[in-house]
């Protein structure tokens, strides 16, 4: 059966955690991995989280399924969250996912069954998973420009001209915020160009919205999402908990359908449910009790919204303390826009020979792209960090 098959490619993100673990430097720092890590490098469980997990052992008497939508009330607190009061219900439908990537992963397939084959347009650059999702999916995927590495800003007017050649039926798929992995973000007023742009060509937006709260805060960072949600009369959105309710390893996400009628959200949320029972039949529950426990609980949810607080402003503080230290070493101003993007992720704009160099000669570990998480960046020793960068990017 096997005998004719080939390795699949290494993951590299995964490859670099294990060359890191193997690594015996003292003074290693790993800006790789795509988690949120605090001062001391440790990527702690949430206070409320932990406080609701306590409660749910006292609590919970049954370990049964709960069906392939999920728990009901998760999924309506996770439309709250997501949307506030800015779409009606009867035209939006949740369902819990394994994670984001289950969300991106069942939607996708959703998209399929609606129009086999459909194009995905995709950020260049994206998030590397996007694209063995969606054509997992049975999609297909196309990319139109994004960034700009030389300035750190969003090429916009060559991002509209690409999809300008869109054809009706095909997808956009938009970052919600803190776009990985370059953390530059479309404005309010470009948000409601690429949402004119769909309704006018018939395109459907698809949101990937894995970090909600890291960028400017909860509302703000959802404003995008909710101004589309006045001007688009159809999209879907793949919602994550991972890293603002840092349960990574519990999958907790949401697959979420807005219709242009209430009948067409039913019929498309009924093919959702049939898609997610043919795939894993029903979703983890664990980390989506204790979530939704979090979210109907005003002393824990206040809590929760204090902490996601404060990773924000620390990961806003390491970016301008970081831009400031480089600035410093380079004696320029090339690395300035780490301090204007938002969320974890940043790109250095390195070549892969010199994030090479960096890893062999200073155990500092980096994505090939040059991607660096920012919560990862050590705050009492970023001078030192600047100018060896600085060393090898001269």
């Amino acid at each position: 059966m096997f005998e004719t098959m080939k390795p699949a490619p290494a993951d590299k993100i995964l490859a670099l955690m294990a060359q890191f673990r193997e690594d015996s430097r003292t003074d290693k720092v790993d800006l790789g991995v795509g988690v949120y890590k605090d001062e001391n490098g440790d990527t702690t469980v949430m206070r409320a989280i932990r406080a609701a997990e306590a409660r749910l052992h006292d609590k919970q008497t049954t370990k049964t399924y709960v069906g392939p939508q999920g728990d009901k009330e998760f999924c309506a607190a996770m439309g709250d969250l997501v949307f506030g009061n800015t779409v009606p219900k009867d035209r939006l439908r949740v369902c819990q996912a394994p994670g984001g990537s289950g969300a991106l992963s069942i939607l996708g397939m959703l998209i399929n069954r609606a129009r086999p084959g459909a194009t995905v347009w995709l950020s260049d650059p994206t998030w590397p998973n996007h694209t063995p999702l969606l054509t997992g999916a049975g999609l297909k995927t196309k990319s139109h420009p994004y960034y700009d590495a030389a300035t750190g800003e969003v090429l916009f007017d060559e991002m509209i001209e690409a999809l300008g050649a869109a054809e009706k039926g095909d997808v956009v798929l938009l970052h919600g915020c803190c776009h990985n992995p370059t953390g530059a973000d479309l404005t309010i007023d470009q948000w409601k160009a690429v949402a004119e742009l769909c309704v006018e060509k018939g395109l459907l937006p698809f949101i990937d919205f894995a970090y909600l709260g890291f960028g400017d805060g909860l509302d703000k960072d959802a404003e995008g999402l909710r101004l589309l949600a006045k001007i688009a009369p159809e999209f879907v959105v793949a919602a994550s908990c991972s890293k603002n309710f840092a349960v990574y390893r519990e999958r907790v996400g949401a697959a979420m359908i807005i219709g242009a009628t209430a009948a067409e959200a039913d019929t498309a949320f009924s093919q959702l449910l049939s898609v997610a029972r043919s795939v894993y039949s029903m979703p983890p529950d664990h980390g989506a009790a204790i979530v939704k426990m979090v979210m109907q609980d005003p002393e824990l949810i206040d809590d929760w919204k204090n902490e996601l607080e404060e990773m924000r402003r620390r990961m806003m503080q390491l970016r301008q303390d970081f831009a400031d230290a480089l600035r410093k070493a380079s004696n320029s101003d090339r690395f300035d826009f780490i301090a204007r993007q938002k969320g974890m992720f940043s790109r250095l704009g390195l070549s892969p020979e010199q994030i090479e160099t960096l890893r062999a000669e200073h155990g500092i570990y980096i994505i090939g792209d040059s991607r660096i998480n920012i919560a990862g960046l050590p705050g009492d020793g970023l001078d030192d960090l600047a100018r060896k960068i600085v060393a090898v990017a001269s």
